[in-house]
């Protein structure tokens, strides 16, 4: 599982697999994030699948899914409502983690 860093509280990576969800865990992380919409490509795995290994695992997990290129103002309020709630450090995904990296840069602007 390969993820970046943004800040102590909050890394973002690639899709992530239920199978990585151990990995995760024994990262730190206490909580998920997924950006990525359901069947943008074949074969990812379902939100839904990653939530039930997530919360198998006793960490939280948000469904947050942003259309690549077409983030919106409340993409970026539940994604910081979110963060405000959920336990850190916390992990945020995509396809790439370019979403979740967006987001994150767009809350920080709306607080400056």
């Amino acid at each position: 599982m390969e993820y970046r860093e943004i800040t102590d509280d909050y890394s973002v990576s690639p899709q992530i697999t239920p199978e990585e969800v151990a990995a995760i865990k024994a990262a730190g992380f206490k909580s998920v994030i997924c950006n990525r919409p359901d069947n943008e490509q074949p074969g990812q795995p379902s939100a839904d699948s990653v939530k039930a290994a997530v919360e198998a695992a006793g960490l939280a997990f948000r469904y947050i899914p942003v259309i690549s290129g077409q983030m919106t103002g409340d993409n970026v309020a539940d994604m910081a409502e979110a963060l405000d709630e959920m336990e850190s450090p916390v992990l945020a995904y995509c396809r790439s983690g370019t979403r979740c990296t967006n987001l994150y840069m767009a809350i920080q602007q709306t607080k400056g």
